[in-house]
């Protein structure tokens, strides 16, 4: 038996629509990227709003509840170093993190970079947002106990941060590489033929 050859199929319309979505999506978070200042105020201004809806609404506390935990993961990865000093060996060539004052530069790379921190976190909140319209969600809790156990996670955990960022020596934040600064210069250029 002879194999037809048939052409390929074309995409249906809901792909296509689901597909150019995608694209224009993509179109504004690449026109988003360098602004930095606008994206933070952006999700700070939408997390208000969350707040909120969810403080004239008097529930979805398990809802924002895990709403902040999934913000303290993100967090935790934005100011981790994408390689572990913890887990790396010394025998091993990979880059490291600079440990005394003379060795070579190397930016701090992020295991979780601001863009990605950024985005997942708008993300996140426009699902708590929508959660917030569906009664199914509103669980009765005491919310006091949520934000108290809250709290104690967050300060457990940021201590715990802070613990292996000065045990490996790194700072998550740094602004480039040392500038010095030569001679004066006294202005005078002095030619000898």
């Amino acid at each position: 038996m002879e194999a037809i050859d048939t052409p390929p199929s074309q995409p249906g319309a809901v792909t296509m629509f689901f597909k150019r979505l995608g694209e224009i999506q993509q179109g504004y978070l690449d026109k988003a990227t360098p602004h930095l200042a606008a994206r933070w105020i952006f999700l700070i201004v939408w997390f208000l709003l969350y707040g909120v809806r969810v403080y004239f609404l008097q529930g979805w506390y398990i809802i924002t509840y895990a709403l902040g935990i999934y913000l303290l993961n993100l967090f935790i990865a934005f100011l981790t170093p994408q390689v572990d000093p913890a887990i790396m060996d010394d025998e091993e060539d990979g880059p490291s993190l600079p440990t005394k004052s003379n060795e070579e530069f190397k930016p701090f790379m992020r295991r979780l970079p601001e863009f990605k921190f950024w985005y997942s976190a708008v993300k996140a909140v426009t699902v708590a947002m929508i959660c917030t319209c569906f009664d199914a969600l509103n669980i009765p809790v005491f919310w006091p106990i949520l934000v108290m156990y809250f709290i104690l996670l967050f300060v457990i955990t940021m201590k715990r941060q802070i613990k292996h960022m000065l045990k490996y020596k790194y700072l998550p934040f740094s602004h480039g590489k040392k500038k010095y600064q030569g001679k004066e210069d006294t202005g005078k250029v002095v030619y000898n033929k």
